[in-house]
């Protein structure tokens, strides 16, 4: 019997830890078909100039073009 009480405690137990996990899905009722919105979709953006395409461009063709003065040698 002592089992039976655990495993009836246990299920109640899990049932409330799974409930408290599923987040924003446990606000919406079941059955009422409607979906969540989707995310909008992030812009990415570069981290920094190495990343960022128009800047290798620019470099690119700074470099080529030969506007850019030597490296200074140490």
């Amino acid at each position: 019997m002592l089992y039976l009480v655990a495993f009836a405690v246990a299920a109640v137990i899990a049932l409330l830890l799974w409930r408290a996990m599923s987040g924003d899905r446990a606000d919406v009722p079941r059955g009422t078909g409607t979906a969540r919105p989707a995310a909008p979709p992030r812009q990415t953006r570069p981290t920094g100039p190495d990343d960022d395409p128009d800047f290798l461009r620019s470099l690119d063709e700074t470099m080529r073009r030969g506007d850019d003065p030597p490296p200074a040698k140490d």
